[in-house]
């Protein structure tokens, strides 16, 4: 059975996934979904640059924009910063970073979340993902029966505020379909 690599809690719900991972040799041959530790999100931005900044700081702006009613994952923080230092990507967060394909399970309310659309396009034509998808614009796609959203980089440019607010939607409304 395949199995899912990157940061976050190993029992997640909510799945991001991205093409690339840190360029740190500590994390060049994961084999699972590892929690990331106090500290180490911000070790991993000193050592790999601006980008992966922003991709923590995207993942936990989204998190903090989504429905408090739908999901809970920010209750214990007053601001999207304090979550990202605080919980992003730990143990019990039901949250994950992952760096391989998505794993789709049957009546699973996991929700998953393809990060760039060439990403996406990329795991379908190489037959590493069936999805049945439906592109909304040029930049987000659906397919309700996997529980998968396809969107913009997490980057402040690609994913900005205003399409942070359309994904939280989104996922609300996929989260009730």
């Amino acid at each position: 059975m395949t199995t899912s690599i990157g940061f976050g809690c190993p029992s997640f719900k909510f799945a991001i996934y991205i093409a690339n991972q840190p360029n740190m040799s500590e994390y060049q041959n994961l084999d699972s979904v590892l929690p990331v530790t106090q500290g180490e999100i911000y070790a991993i931005g000193q050592a790999c640059g601006n980008g992966w900044r922003k991709v923590f700081n995207v993942y936990a702006k989204l998190l903090f924009a989504l429905n408090k009613k739908d999901f809970d994952y920010c209750k214990s923080s007053l601001t999207w910063q304090q979550y990202r230092d605080d919980y992003l990507l730990q143990n019990n967060t039901q949250t994950a970073l992952l760096f391989s394909p998505p794993i789709i399970k049957e009546n699973s309310d996991t929700m998953h979340i393809i990060c760039g659309k060439t990403y996406a396009k990329e795991l379908i034509n190489s037959d590493k993902l069936k999805l049945e998808l439906t592109w909304l614009d040029n930049e987000f796609a659906i397919d309700e029966g996997s529980n998968l959203i396809v969107c913009p980089y997490l980057d402040y440019r690609q994913l900005s505020n205003i399409k942070i607010e359309r994904l939280s939607k989104m996922l609300s409304k996929l989260k009730h379909a």
